[in-house]
């Protein structure tokens, strides 16, 4: 049987069209509101779900909203083998449910099974664009899953869930987890969710890059997690945003050097080369990225902005760096 773990903040109806896709699909739900002031609480109580409020006395997480969630399915109904996670912001496509449970009733050595997710409305913004590339990852075996995930119970039950003190990167981390125990992850060829990031401002899009690079440094730094896993998740995208940083600094002051002593050929010819160094990384990124995006625009689009990206994941790997030093406990960073 499966439960349904919803969490959510402030949704409005982006969370009704989640609840009313997952009612279509039968089985127990758990709404986790994480103080919602738009009626989400009572919405998600009129259409029969079981209603967590967080208490906001202790930091708050998503990691934490879904512990709490599962933790209260297998209380409230023991009988539940397997945990479908949804964001607040998704609803399920239909069919999919049905097709991830087969496969993990078919395939015991896996604990995760996930699809594609796609973005509602790419044509809004350019950031929404860059998400609908971003959830079309490969397909067949995977390190992790996202937020929209069907997960087997025991599985959760063996690595304790989520760790709540993560603000981000909560999913990658307890799939690393989940495979140093022998559990496999997969990806299948087939639409799983509909996810409305509603990111239209340059804000929210700095917000969210801060984040992710803030939850990157965290998960990096538990090497205790990571023992005989290789490479850590997230290591890549720490160890570049640092080097292009130092690049760039160094770089654009070395010019400004020179700009500023009267050599100005000598200053621009730097700036032009690191620019046309930024530019051509760019480019390569954007060469494997074309089939995801679906056009060469895109593709260049998306390897200029995950260029761009590397300054705010920068700045929130060193907040995280800072927090760590001072013994702050990390506190979620919203982007909406």
């Amino acid at each position: 049987m499966i439960g349904f773990v919803v969490i959510g903040r402030n949704e409005g109806e982006r969370l009704e069209v989640c609840l009313r896709s997952i009612q279509r699909e039968g089985g127990r739900i758990v709404y986790v509101d994480s103080g919602s002031s738009d009626g989400s609480v009572s919405l998600a109580k009129s259409i029969g779900a079981e209603v967590i409020e967080l208490d906001f006395s202790e930091a708050f997480s998503m990691a934490r909203a879904r512990n709490a969630g599962w933790k209260r399915m297998i209380e409230r109904w023991p009988e539940i083998e397997l945990i479908h996670f949804v964001d607040g912001d998704c609803e399920l496509v239909e069919g999919w449910v049905s097709k991830a449970e087969s496969f993990l009733n078919e395939n015991p050595t896996y604990a995760v099974v996930c699809g594609r997710r796609r973005e509602r409305f790419p044509e809004k913004s350019v950031f929404n664009r860059l998400c609908d590339i971003e959830w079309n990852t490969p397909i067949g075996e995977a390190n992790s899953c996202g937020g929209d995930a069907l997960i087997l119970r025991s599985a959760l039950e063996q690595i304790g869930g989520y760790e709540e003190t993560l603000i981000a990167g909560e999913e990658p981390e307890m799939c690393l987890r989940l495979r140093l125990v022998g559990w496999k992850i997969q990806r299948l060829d087939s639409d799983m969710s509909i996810h409305d990031a509603n990111i239209l401002h340059w804000i929210q899009w700095w917000k969210r890059c801060l984040r992710a690079g803030y939850g990157a440094a965290d998960v990096v730094t538990r090497k205790s997690r990571s023992k005989g896993s290789g490479k850590r998740p997230f290591q890549h995208l720490v160890g570049s945003s640092i080097q292009w940083m130092t690049i760039w600094t160094a770089g654009f002051g070395i010019a400004l050097f020179w700009l500023l002593v009267g050599w100005m050929v000598t200053g621009w010819l730097i700036a032009g080369g690191l620019l046309t160094l930024t530019l051509l990384q760019s480019l390569r990124i954007a060469r494997p990225t074309l089939r995801r995006a679906g056009s060469p625009l895109r593709a260049i689009e998306y390897g200029v902005f995950t260029m761009l990206a590397k300054v705010p994941q920068f700045i929130g790997i060193r907040k995280f760096q800072h927090d760590q030093s001072a013994k702050k406990t990390p506190q979620l960073i919203e982007y909406r």
